[in-house]
């Protein structure tokens, strides 16, 4: 899988450690983590470790999240594109799409346009293996970009460990999942 993909109005292009100061500042801004707040990153080491992370995913397995940019500037306004989450076997596991876009670039398409490239691209390397998206109901907006690129809900309960007990997590889907992947999925 090449390290850079081009859409219309982005630069896809796997992470590197330099990344880190330009991601941490989107990572770190409240507005970003509306849905999620626990999850911002306070420290810079938080995002880096998650870009390690990534880095390592693509030595794995030939794909992760990418970096995105603005084709037309080269800004970086985010992350995005599908990570797999390793089930009990290969049959368990499931392609996770996802993205976090800066807060000043809300609302323009471009998390659908990473997420039909990250779908692209999970189903060129391993199309037997189901693409998800994993998210709080309340977070319409992410709900319809999974509607938007196909995915159908398939999971709505509450959401186990999160700090507020009535938050539902939902998860869309390619396809139908088994237990298995349903199970890796919730991990």
């Amino acid at each position: 899988m090449p390290d850079e993909r081009l859409t219309d109005r982005l630069i896809l292009r796997r992470p590197t450690d330099a990344d880190t100061d330009p991601i941490h500042e989107i990572f770190s801004d409240p507005r970003v983590w509306e849905h999620f707040p626990t999850l911002r990153h306070v420290e810079r080491a938080t995002t880096a470790h998650m870009l390690t992370r990534w880095q390592e995913r693509w030595d794995e397995v030939g794909l992760a999240s990418w970096i995105v940019r603005l084709r037309e500037t080269g800004e970086v306004i985010g992350t995005g594109g599908v990570t797999l989450l390793a089930g009990a076997s290969e049959n368990a596991d499931v392609w996770n799409l996802g993205y976090r876009i800066s807060a000043d670039h809300h609302r323009r398409g471009y998390a659908t346009e990473v997420s039909r490239a990250g779908i692209a691209a999970a189903r060129n390397l391993r199309p037997q293996t189901p693409i998800i998206a994993f998210l709080v109901e309340h977070n319409t907006a992410s709900a319809a970009v999974a509607e938007k690129v196909g995915f159908s809900l398939v999971h709505r309960a509450p959401d186990a460990g999160n700090p507020d007990p009535s938050v539902m997590r939902l998860i869309y889907a390619d396809r139908p999942l088994t237990d298995a992947q349903r199970e890796t999925a919730l991990r």
